[in-house]
């Protein structure tokens, strides 16, 4: 039998966005299997992020960079006001790239953006974080940014270098937990319990990441939506329900699974 543990970081995307997102990575914390969580700075709850997560400083966080805002009904701008990472509105674009749901859009890869603005945002980004939030111990890419982009990526490493802010979890040996399988969104709540349960049960030794977007099914979180994930609320309850649901907490008891977080990656505390 191997003795190798088995390790999983849990990480909660996007606190800051909306009420029910705060209120959902809070629960998850608390009463779940969540360690990390990732802030939007310029999102329109930050405040509200801020003081819950000052109540709670054990909660490991992440600066969540941000320079898209994909959602119908409310949108966010740069906290460096308007500059050639924002559209014609001063809002950021929906997308980095092409959506087939949105053809007649123009997205940030198709924008006139400069590196130099981009460090801008990043850093103020940052900076607000860090006044805010001084344990905050990584930054990771709300929609995963322009990787590929020489100078976009230029930017990025820079900053996350700078700033001290660099976690490779996947240097350290973690590979993603896929906890709901395929498909997550067209799961409902029960049937997202019952598979990350499932796949709890089945987890082997080694190192294991698994992320997802808790949000509580409120009459905000309903009028949340883009084309193509109109199911938000629902969705999002449905990964609340799994990682607090009970016999999921013994499961993870019983097997001697150990929740760490990106802290802990950083700190050699694994």
């Amino acid at each position: 039998m191997s003795t190798e543990p088995i390790l999983l970081l849990v990480r909660a995307d996007d606190i800051g966005f909306s009420h029910a997102a705060n209120e959902a990575c809070i629960r998850v914390f608390t009463h779940g299997i969540c360690r990390s969580v990732e802030l939007m700075a310029p999102t329109p709850w930050f405040p509200e992020a801020v003081k819950l997560l000052k109540a709670h400083p054990g909660f490991d966080v992440g600066v969540h960079f941000t320079l898209t805002s994909e959602w119908e009904n409310f949108r966010w701008r740069p906290l460096t006001g308007p500059s050639t990472v924002s559209d014609a509105d001063g809002f950021f674009y929906r997308t980095f790239r092409k959506n087939d749901n949105y053809p007649d859009e123009i997205t940030f890869e198709q924008g006139d953006w400069t590196p130099a603005d981009v460090e801008k945002e990043l850093r103020a980004q940052i900076e607000l974080v860090q006044k805010h939030i001084p344990w905050a111990s990584h930054a990771t890419f709300h929609m995963g940014g322009l990787r590929d982009n020489p100078d976009f990526q230029g930017v990025v490493d820079g900053l996350v270098a700078e700033y001290g802010l660099g976690v490779d979890v996947s240097g350290a040996g973690f590979e993603r937990f896929r906890a709901f399988g395929e498909n997550s969104q067209a799961l409902s709540s029960e049937q997202k319990v019952a598979a990350l349960r499932q796949n709890l049960e089945a987890l082997q030794p080694g190192r294991w990441i698994h992320v997802d977007h808790p949000c509580l099914d409120t009459h905000e979180s309903r009028a949340v939506w883009h084309v193509g994930y109109e199911g938000v609320a629902v969705d999002r309850q449905g990964v609340v329900d799994a990682w607090t649901d009970a016999r999921v907490l013994e499961i993870i008891a019983q097997r001697g699974i150990r929740l760490v977080s990106y802290g802990d990656v950083k700190r050699g505390a694994l």
